[in-house]
């Protein structure tokens, strides 16, 4: 490979165990890992973490349609507005994006309350006979 070809193309996979291309500028900043690949394994680790908490979440979710009476109560306009602020809040605290944050969540938020709505729809009254 020669210097006119040694820089990635535009479509070209990063090598996973190659050394970094790139620095940042801020000397704050720490390396965190090695490699692509060990950054990688990281990230895997997590959202495996993050997909279980998501499944713990959702029976949570599915839980709270017992309380709602109707698709407006399982919407909760009022309460996505809360938990939003809330985890944008808790993004700066942790030194997150808040707006990577706030993506993820209104997207979250819209995924559970549509499969809320499935459950709600499913149910009957409390007061109904078996």
């Amino acid at each position: 490979m020669n210097d006119t070809t040694s820089a990635l193309s535009p479509r070209e996979e990063p090598e996973a165990h190659g050394a970094p291309l790139r620095r940042f500028t801020d000397p704050s900043y720490v390396p965190l890992c090695a490699s692509l690949a060990e950054v990688r394994e990281h990230i895997d680790a997590i959202d495996q973490q993050i997909v279980a908490l998501l499944a713990e979440r959702g029976r949570y979710v599915k839980d709270a349609a017992r309380f709602k009476r109707d698709a407006f109560q399982v919407s909760a306009p009022q309460r996505q507005l809360e938990v939003i602020e809330k985890v944008k809040a808790l993004a700066k605290k942790e030194g997150a994006y808040p707006e990577v944050v706030e993506a993820c969540y209104l997207a979250l938020i819209e995924g559970f309350i549509a499969r809320e709505q499935q459950d709600h729809q499913g149910m009957i009254d409390a007061e109904a006979q078996p």
